[in-house]
């Protein structure tokens, strides 16, 4: 050997002892976090709690807006608080766009049970 700093001897690494014993594998994700399941009662819970959230902010909304609305309704004519001429006007549009909704959905039903009666015939 010579005392060159540069000869490939004195720059190659030594190669690392290896353990005769292999590692322990590593835990399973299941043994140490339980993993995070959606349920029906977890899905109830979190709609309960936004529409309580939901019902403190519609008397807040109906608390402050105390003053009178003259409301005119196919000749019927009267006063009533401006928060609760607004609530009933919102839930009348929400009934309208419910009633809607499922009339759409029931003819879907009943087309698509047309197709399908029409195919289990034809396919006969």
């Amino acid at each position: 050997m010579s005392n060159d700093p540069m000869e490939p001897e004195d720059l190659a690494t030594p190669e690392p002892e290896r353990d005769p014993q292999p590692e322990p594998a590593p835990a399973r994700m299941e043994e140490s976090e339980p993993a995070s399941v959606v349920t029906r009662a977890g899905v109830v819970w979190v709609a309960t709690i936004a529409a309580l959230l939901l019902l403190i902010l519609l008397i807040v909304f109906i608390i402050q807006n105390q003053g009178a609305a003259e409301v005119h309704y196919f000749g019927l004519s009267g006063t009533i608080p401006l928060g609760i001429a607004l609530l009933i006007a919102a839930v009348g549009g929400g009934l309208l766009v419910a009633v809607s909704g499922a009339i759409r959905i029931i003819q879907l039903r009943i087309i698509a049970r047309r197709k399908a009666s029409a195919r289990r015939v034809s396919g006969k």
